[in-house]
Parts: structure tokens; C-alpha cells; sequence
């Protein structure tokens, strides 16, 4: 994927629910329509990912596995601020 995130986490490692826990932390940290960039190991979160955008107002532009490592986009959603 070729766009720029506004912030990167690196989450390799980190076993499950961590990676959702901490990309949940960074997005708190970001404005809406800013882009996060994940990167973990732990296989689930290619659920866990999928299923957390489906039930929030964020949208995963994009994922794709690398080997044993998986990328995730995700754009903050939810209104500007005034």
C-alpha cells in the first residue's frame, strides 16, 4: 500500500487482544479521517481487525499479510472536531 499514515504502530509480538488494544489507544490520539498504520504478528488480529471496523465508526482501508506479519489501515472515523 503506497499511502502515508499519519502515525504507524508496530504491535509485532504483542499477543491477543493487545494489537486491537494498543491500535484502539493510537486512534484515540488521531483526528478523524486520519490513517493508522498497524503492523502485527498475531493471526488473529486479521479477525479481530475486520470485526472491530464492522461494530465502529472506523474504516479499514486496507490489510494485507506479508509472510507472518500483517498490515492494517485504518481510518479514524466519527465527526471533526469544532
Amino acid at each position: 500500500m503506497a499511502v502515508q499514515p499519519d502515525d504507524v504502530l508496530d504491535a509485532r509480538g504483542l499477543p491477543c487482544p493487545l494489537p486491537l488494544l494498543k491500535a484502539k489507544q493510537a486512534l484515540a490520539r488521531l483526528v478523524p479521517g486520519q490513517l493508522l498504520e498497524v503492523v502485527a504478528t498475531d493471526a488473529g488480529s486479521w479477525r479481530d481487525f475486520e470485526t472491530f471496523a464492522e461494530q465502529s465508526v472506523h474504516e479499514l482501508v486496507a490489510r494485507e499479510e506479508r509472510g507472518e506479519v500483517f498490515h492494517y489501515w485504518i481510518r479514524k472515523g466519527g465527526d471533526a472536531a469544532p
